[in-house]
């Protein structure tokens, strides 16, 4: 970690689509990372970006419910309220003004190099404004709570630049308004597999559902891709799938004698696969029964919610008024002289 970063207390913000289950990737990629940050005493802000999942998700019915569900999950995992922001997007509107106002200084051809966008034309996604413009609002959601760091993976590092790149289109045309934020790429972070060998991800319908029902944890578990080798014959630990998926629940000492078993032969992926089953039962056994205590308590979350966004807005609103200020946007009142 960047002394900067250790040494200061900042602001440090997040988001989350609710367009599907928490899966390992989302733990061991982001949440472990937001509770470091709570613990150092930074100000953390973690959103669920519902407008953003509008993009890939047309069902108001499912979004509700996963808006709800991650919700619950990010509070399991230990994500307190008490000691971060933890808010819906669309619970403040200010960040929508602050789209449409970085809206008109941000260049075509920056959205039109934005490599998000044309990963997701090429896999066939229809292109729509939503699509096109989503680094505008992901602009605006860093910005509006002056984020000094925003954690993200080396492969996300652009989402950043081109934030960087709209505040200050914005601030030389208006004036030094706008904070210019911070990738904040952790240099030991995990890379998750999903169960066939691509990164972890909803899209690809590879994940290991945190809070999935114990037998469909199972499942999903029992189904991670492996080759064809006997018990009897030696494995390359630097080449498996499984081998990555089960280290990530170990200590450097068990990842050793682990990769020692797989190279001596012997040893068959059943037990491998028992052995994750067994650690992840183990690692998110308390926060899955912290889930299920959630589930019957519906105004704890929305409490919950609402004061993560009080916090939010306590910085976005004045923020959003100094936006409007240097930009020339008033009300009628300020036009009487």
């Amino acid at each position: 970690m960047s002394e900067t970063f250790a040494a200061k207390r900042l602001n440090v913000l997040s988001g989350i689509q609710p367009s599907g289950n928490l899966h390992l990737g989302n733990y061991f990629g982001a949440v472990q990372q937001y509770l470091e940050f709570i613990e150092q005493g930074h100000d953390c802000y973690y959103f669920l970006a519902n407008y953003h999942a509008l993009t890939s998700l047309r069902d108001p019915a499912r979004l509700v419910e996963l808006t709800r569900s991650t919700a619950m999950d990010y509070v399991a995992l230990g994500l307190d309220p008490s000691r971060c922001s933890i808010y819906l997007q669309s619970d403040l509107p200010e960040v929508c003004e602050l789209q449409w106002i970085l809206t008109t200084v941000t260049p075509m051809g920056l959205l039109e190099r934005c490599h998000a966008y044309k990963d997701k034309i090429a896999q066939g996604i229809p292109a729509d404004h939503g699509l096109f413009a989503y680094p505008v609002l992901q602009a605006a959601d860093i910005l509006i709570v002056r984020a000094d760091f925003v954690p993200v993976g080396q492969d996300q590092k652009q989402h950043i630049e081109v934030t960087r790149d709209i505040a200050q289109y914005f601030n030389s045309s208006y004036g030094e308004v706008l904070r210019l934020p911070e990738p904040y790429i952790p240099e030991h972070v995990a890379v998750v597999p999903g169960r066939d060998g691509r990164k972890m991800s909803k899209s690809y319908n590879n994940t290991i559902e945190l809070f999935a029902p114990e037998e469909e944890v199972r499942r999903q578990i029992y189904s991670i891709v492996t080759d064809s080798a006997t018990v009897a014959e030696p494995k390359d630990p630097d080449t498996s799938i499984i081998y990555s998926i089960l280290t990530l629940f170990c200590t450097g000492e068990e990842s050793e004698a682990w990769a020692d078993r797989f190279r001596s032969g012997g040893m068959g992926y059943r037990e491998v696969k028992q052995a994750i089953f067994e650690k992840f039962m183990q690692r998110f056994g308390a926060a899955r029964k912290k889930r299920q205590e959630l589930e019957k308590e519906p105004r704890y979350i929305a409490e919950a919610l609402r004061q993560g966004v009080e916090k939010a807005r306590a910085i976005g609103a004045p923020l959003i008024k100094q936006v409007r200020g240097a930009a020339g946007i008033v009300d009628a009142a300020s036009l009487v002289s």
